[in-house]
């Protein structure tokens, strides 16, 4: 049975030799460009267009037309490729459209060798697009899935292939376009005109059913595009890092920068129609916990696609039903009587049949989801790991830091127990804000426990960066200024990890954001002189974490002041931020602090939805991470950390 997709909705492919057949009504021009596994094209050599139309398992038309067929051959590929995307764009400078509105909605089918149809996809809503992402498939667990993007670009192709990260792609889009202009003479004629209703004629190689794919046009939470980016923001992960200047670099050291080698095969390849067996690291990278990270990032995205492709169905199997029904009852002699209750009953059946197709499809990717959950979270270094995880028994302070950090967990309500570590990048690129607002307190939670569990939770992430860098190279900062939060900061003050006693007091206040505000300016001076070996000699240049608690309480308009510019300018030099705050305790300095707020990443000591991710806009429930009760955990490692500080970072 063909599976018709909608936007983010992603199928099975059960073998590696396909075709991919597009019917537009209206000569378009088709390619193809492969991506490693982050979607990133490396070169004008990884495009199939019509001036270069064949690449190793891949060729597509030499001209414009109106329908097309493209030849994939997955298992020829490199095994540096994981997606393969296909791309629609209409032909510049000839007369014809300009925009895909003028266009009925593109069709896309993948199908066997045969002919037989595997997935098909109608691609809706494009506007003043110029260009589309039509389909990808990429590679995941050894198997080859499609999934149907949609994804429309305004600027072309050229548009399209700088988001693809292709250097040259202004250049190739000319080439492409100067290409097909040649060829139009050749292009194939389109075929006959649509029935009046917009009913697509399929040919004999789409479904039997003859329906075409649903419309996915009243469903706002199925994103028109997805930007191409590093899981971050307030989403889940950080983005990439960036770099300092001069020989003080606060970048993450070392990283290699070409495409990295991909994963040693571990188990067999899947049986078609099969899940491969969820093998911990099995993602490209540079070493394992590159693998790993990259894994966990390609299972939240993988969550919060099935999502959007189930949440999409159900909401469109809702507008088919209140259509239907608005249509019984619009007509009054089929408001009562058999016929009536006949279309209702037919119209609840439909609707009844989508949903349970969707939600299997959807549960049996959570079930692979959870298998890997589970075969990758004992695997998980201290870094990414949870608080009882037995890594952190075998813990040793590293020699260089790692890729991220683990700040919690991350789900989904349609499967609350599938938990994604959320991880953010090192060094940090924003701040983080502990909010302990009054809006958070429920029947369990007063306010004033809510502040403990706050200043706890912010000890726990302190111990995890200093645990997280070399000895010595990470030093924390405390401003307690009413001196509220000593039971919370006793684990760090009694093992003596701390820069300094927590400053208390106005003088306090001020003594420390001065030392950090000093530093902060004088290593900018230094980076963007290139005169680094000029620093002072006493200047620690060991990365710096300030925990602020209970703020405003003893900061005057400086200190406010002081605090916005180490948000602002501290991380780019080392300096990180760590708020325990009630917003609306700092109410009296109006919209003054919004930048402020802005610039850290809001995380919470009790589980909140306040999450969301950059493609769909999924609200993801945020899990802080927990230390088990009795657990002396923390204190262990706090003392070994202390005890590497004192040996030289053994």
């Amino acid at each position: 049975m063909t599976a018709e997709l909608v936007r983010g909705q992603n199928h099975p492919l059960p073998g590696t030799r396909l075709e991919i057949r597009v019917s537009a009504g209206r000569p378009v021009v088709a390619g193809a460009t492969l991506g490693d596994d982050r979607g990133r094209v490396h070169g004008v050599e990884w495009v199939a267009h019509p001036g270069s139309p064949n690449l190793p398992g891949l060729e597509v038309s030499k001209q414009a037309a109106a329908d097309h067929r493209l030849a994939v051959d997955l298992g020829a590929l490199q095994d540096t490729v994981h997606r393969v995307s296909v791309l629609l764009a209409l032909p510049v400078g000839v007369e014809g459209p300009a925009t895909f509105r003028a266009l009925a909605a593109p069709f896309v089918a993948v199908t066997g060798l045969d002919g037989t149809e595997i997935a098909s996809y109608t691609i809706t809503d494009l506007d003043a697009e110029s260009a589309v992402v039509a389909l990808e498939l990429y590679r995941r667990q050894g198997a080859w899935k499609v999934r149907a993007v949609g994804q429309g670009y305004a600027g072309g192709l050229a548009d399209m292939l700088i988001d693809q990260g292709l250097p040259e792609a202004r250049e190739l889009a000319a080439a492409i376009n100067e290409a097909v202009a040649k060829g139009l003479a050749r292009s194939v004629a389109a075929p006959p005109p649509r029935p009046a209703d917009g009913t697509r004629v399929r040919t004999a190689s789409q479904g039997q059913d003859g329906h075409p794919a649903p419309q996915p046009d009243d469903h706002p939470d199925v994103p028109q595009s997805r930007p191409a980016r590093q899981p971050g923001d307030d989403a889940t992960l950080a983005p990439a890092d960036q770099p300092g200047g001069g020989p003080v670099n606060y970048a993450h050291p070392r990283r290699q920068t070409t495409a990295p080698p991909p994963p040693a095969p571990t188990v067999p390849p899947a049986r078609p129609g099969e899940h491969a067996q969820p093998v911990a690291g099995d993602a490209t990278g540079w070493s394992m916990e590159e693998r790993l990270y990259n894994q966990v990032w390609g299972m939240f995205e993988d969550l919060a696609r099935t999502t959007a492709a189930y949440r999409s169905a159900v909401d469109f199997a809702d507008s088919r039903m209140e259509q239907e029904l608005d249509k019984v009852l619009s007509d009054p002699r089929s408001r009562i009587g058999g016929a009536g209750d006949a279309a209702r009953e037919s119209a609840r059946a439909k609707h009844a049949d989508l949903v349970a197709r969707a939600r299997a499809a959807l549960d049996r990717d959570l079930a692979q989801l959870a298998a890997e959950a589970e075969v990758v979270e004992p695997a998980l270094p201290p870094a990414y790991a949870s608080w009882s995880s037995p890594a952190w028994h075998a813990y040793r302070a590293p020699m260089e830091i790692p890729m991220a950090l683990r700040l919690g967990d991350l789900h989904l309500p349609e499967r609350v127990e599938l938990r994604i570590p959320m991880l953010v990048r090192l060094p940090l690129e924003r701040g983080l804000w502990i909010d302990s607002g009054k809006a958070l307190t429920n029947a369990f939670t007063d306010p004033a426990e809510l502040r403990r569990l706050a200043m706890d939770t912010a000890v726990a992430h302190a111990a995890r960066l200093l645990a997280a860098y070399p000895a010595g190279e990470f030093q924390v900062h405390v401003i307690d200024a009413a001196g509220a939060a000593a039971p919370s900061l006793a684990p760090l003050v009694e093992a003596g990890v701390l820069a300094g006693p927590p400053a208390t007091g106005a003088a306090g206040v001020a003594d420390v954001l001065g030392g950090l505000t000093q530093r902060v300016d004088l290593v900018q001076m230094a980076v963007r002189g290139g005169a680094a070996d000029a620093l002072p000699p006493d200047l620690d240049i060991a990365e710096q974490l300030l925990i602020v608690n209970d703020f405003p309480h003893g900061f005057d308009d400086r200190a406010v002041t002081q605090l916005r510019y180490l948000a602002d300018e501290g991380p780019a030099v080392g300096v990180h931020l760590m708020m325990v705050a009630d917003r609306e305790d700092a109410a009296a300095y109006g919209p003054l602090l919004d930048p402020l707020w802005r610039a850290l990443l809001r995380l919470t000591p009790v589980p909140d939805d306040h999450l969301a991710d950059p493609w769909v806009g999924h609200t993801w429930t945020y899990d802080p991470p927990v230390i088990p009760s009795n657990s002396q955990i923390l204190r262990q490692l706090l003392d070994r950390i202390a005890m590497a500080r004192r040996n030289g970072g053994r």
